[in-house]
């Protein structure tokens, strides 16, 4: 049987338009600094062990992004530099952290276990990404999921109009 989805391309596809920003491996080891309070050049160069190089591209490329923004500091007798803070669309990266995270946890950990604990600072239990469906129902498996076209989908084939294209 044809896969429905053969139908609708696949130009505007966020997921391909995610994964342009997000798909390089040192990006999300830049958004892991950051969330864990790594804000500093220096510091995120020392604890991740990225070369300076690709750490200055990341962080040019997440600030245009509309991810990240620079806030200046000087310490006494230095110039002035960045720090980099989480905009909102950043911190809409969280559960995609998170879910890599367990996913590593569960298929790459050493066999003494996961490095990081993630766990709810009010009550101490262990933090981790689910799926739900608007009305709030769990989703177990990916197979309790269909897809559908979308407001925004194009038929293969078909030149897309103005409007869609903007």
């Amino acid at each position: 049987m044809r896969p429905t989805a053969l139908d609708w391309s696949a130009e505007n596809c966020t997921v391909a338009r995610a994964m342009a920003v997000l798909g390089e491996r040192w990006t999300l080891v830049v958004l892991r600094e950051v969330f864990n309070g790594i804000r500093r050049f220096e510091d995120m160069r020392e604890h991740s062990g990225m070369p300076r190089q690709v750490l200055t591209n990341r962080l040019n490329m997440l600030v245009e992004q509309g991810v990240l923004r620079r806030v200046p500091y000087r310490e006494p007798g230095e110039r002035e530099r960045h720090e980099y803070r989480l905009t909102e669309k950043g911190f809409d990266l969280y559960p995609v952290l998170v879910a890599v995270r367990e996913w590593g946890d569960r298929y790459l950990a050493d066999p003494a276990g996961p490095p990081v604990d993630m766990v709810h600072r009010d009550c101490g239990s262990a933090v981790h990404v689910s799926l739900a469906c608007a009305d709030g129902h769990e989703v177990g498996s990916p197979r309790e999921v269909v897809t559908r076209p979308g407001a925004g989908a194009i038929r293969r084939g078909r030149t897309p109009t103005a409007a869609e294209a903007a």
